[in-house]
């Protein structure tokens, strides 16, 4: 162990020891665990055990990226404090580098079933390999896409050629009656007959000639693809099987000495089977051994090390929480026994006495949304916009709600009072004749004065509901921007969404790739401060029921924003 428990080289005396242990998913880093990250960034700088391109020297790989680290400070048996450190997924081509506390499960290392099950699928892929490189079979295959487009070509061919015999012979039916006696036309008559008879014999001849060719080369390629299917489906249901057997293998400790497999966790918790990677993200490991090895958590840090990957934000050196989809079930079950603080986001919402209206009339309300109060109802609070809104306006008829602002975001919120008002509005918003403008404080100086951020988003499937961006599956999202004021650091900017995705504007203004500078108080993609210095300041449209141009304002002062 004492490749693992690491005495701080530094003096820790001045800190006091947190109350309770951090709760993962929200949270800033106690002062003992930055000290202990500090030291393992020391650690990273000076290190000549091994090496792992992180993407931040001149050589670099353009394909290089950064890690994620974590460490957890502990107290061992003798009541010494000291801390674990550990990174997410794999290093260096390997799960297990010391000084970094090894793997919760090493399928290399402990699961003699996956060696014996990976070695039963190699034999399932070299026989396929080998079946699917076959030159007979290859030419078989070739021969039969082949025959398929010959054979729809002439089928096209002959229908095209009996369609235009067909349209001669209604032509010579349609002189027939004007110039042969009825006489002449009934020998006409069974002349056109007999040649309609012969051609319809025509494509019912190729058609047994196809059928039978078909059906030998079909009866060539049988075997073949009877057995790739055959292997393709073994290996399947294999790799399955496999796959749950490691799951189920997979076992975490939690603070009561309580082993529980992945496979049942998320069972438990989601219904679902585990995500690729769970597991391996550096928390789950660091407090597994810390259970294994009888120590004491007290508090954590996680932070990125390295170049940002392209699609997510991630900035050198920034402290990050526990991400939900892969760590949120398995925590969930590791923390049991821990006394840990509460979820700061139930305690975190800001519910004011009543909400400011900046407009009023019999069909439409504007709001000014208070930062960390909900626009609708969520899953644990449901104070929100939405229910004072109900509760102030009960004869108000509709969904209320045609727009949404995040629950840190403040500013203007707009309320349509009837269905017709409603409907109108959400047909502004879908044409995007809304003009919105934001306010937003940077951390960081923005070079430029002004410009377009086009940087398509989706939804991060392992950790909602934080966004990527993806010029695959994402969805566009276009800001204009320019800036307002310098100052200390900071910037002042005025957004204006062109669409309107979730996150939008965090994104934008955070990722790399669009303005690089996180909004002041970004718990998701930035750092955390007393709020989310991001405003809906100006709202542009039409009146939905009188159509006259409207401009609401919900002005914010710059000194004290």
């Amino acid at each position: 162990m004492e490749n693992y428990f690491t005495p701080f080289t530094s003096d820790i005396s001045e800190f006091e020891l947190p109350k309770a242990f951090d709760f993962p998913f929200y949270y800033t880093p106690h002062p003992l665990a930055q000290r202990a990250a500090e030291e393992l960034q020391q650690y990273l700088r000076q290190q000549n055990d091994w090496y792992h391109d992180f993407g931040m020297e001149p050589h670099s790989s353009p394909k290089a990226c950064g890690k994620m680290f974590g460490v957890l400070v502990v107290r061992n048996q003798e009541g010494e404090l000291g801390y674990l450190k550990a990174f997410s997924g794999k290093m260096v081509d390997t799960m297990r580098l010391p000084p970094f506390v090894p793997p919760v499960f090493d399928t290399l290392v402990e699961g003699e079933f996956y060696k014996r099950g990976e070695a039963e699928l190699n034999v399932l892929n070299a026989r396929l390999a080998e079946l699917e490189s076959d030159q007979h079979y290859l030419d078989l295959e070739k021969q039969w896409r082949d025959f398929q487009s010959e054979a729809e070509e002439q089928l096209m061919q002959l229908r095209q050629s009996n369609k235009k015999a067909k349209q001669i012979r209604d032509q010579r039916r349609k002189q027939a009656k004007a110039e042969l006696s009825l006489q002449e036309q009934q020998a006409l008559e069974e002349v056109l007959r007999k040649e309609s008879t012969h051609l319809s014999y025509q494509v019912k001849k190729l058609k047994l000639a196809l059928e039978e060719k078909e059906a030998a080369l079909k009866a060539e390629l049988k075997p073949y693809r009877e057995e790739i299917e055959s292997l393709r489906e073994a290996r399947k249901t294999k790799s399955a099987g496999l796959q749950v057997q490691i799951f189920k293998e997979f076992q975490f400790l939690n603070a009561e000495q309580e082993k529980e497999s992945l496979y049942t966790i998320f069972k438990n918790a989601v219904n679902e089977n585990p995500p690729a990677g769970a597991g391996d993200c550096a928390a789950p490991k660091l407090l597994h051994f810390a259970y294994q090895q009888q120590l004491e958590p007290i508090c954590m840090a996680e932070f990125w090390w390295g170049r940002p990957p392209r699609n997510e934000v991630r900035k050198h050196l920034q402290y990050y929480t526990s991400c939900r989809g892969k760590c949120e079930p398995i925590l969930g079950h590791m923390l049991n026994g821990l006394k840990v603080q509460p979820n700061p986001m139930l305690q975190k919402a800001n519910a004011p006495e009543a909400l400011e209206l900046l407009y009023q009339d019999e069909h439409l309300v504007a709001v000014n949304k208070p930062h960390e109060f909900l626009s609708v109802p969520g899953k644990l609070v449901e104070d929100s916009v939405y229910l004072r809104m109900k509760e102030q306006f009960p004869e108000a008829t509709g969904p209320l709600i045609v727009h949404r602002l995040d629950m840190s975001t403040s500013g203007i919120l707009l309320i349509p009072l009837s269905r017709e008002a409603h409907k109108n509005l959400q047909w502004q918003f879908k044409k995007r004749t809304v003009r919105k403008t934001y306010l937003a404080v940077l951390e960081g100086l923005v070079s430029e004065e002004e410009g377009l951020i086009n940087l398509p988003l989706r939804v991060d499937l392992d950790d909602r509901p934080r966004q990527l961006v993806c010029y695959d599956y994402g969805k566009p999202a276009v800001t204009k921007w320019k800036v307002l004021a310098r100052r200390e650091g900071e910037t002042l900017i005025q957004f204006h969404p062109i669409t309107g995705r979730t996150h939008q504007l965090r994104v934008h203004a955070a990722h790399a790739d669009g303005l690089g500078c996180p909004i002041k108080g970004d718990d998701l993609y930035g750092r955390a401060a007393d709020r989310l210095y991001l405003h809906a300041a100006k709202i542009e449209f039409k009146h939905p029921i009188s159509g006259e141009d409207l401009l609401i304002n919900a002005p914010v002062n710059w000194a004290s924003f």
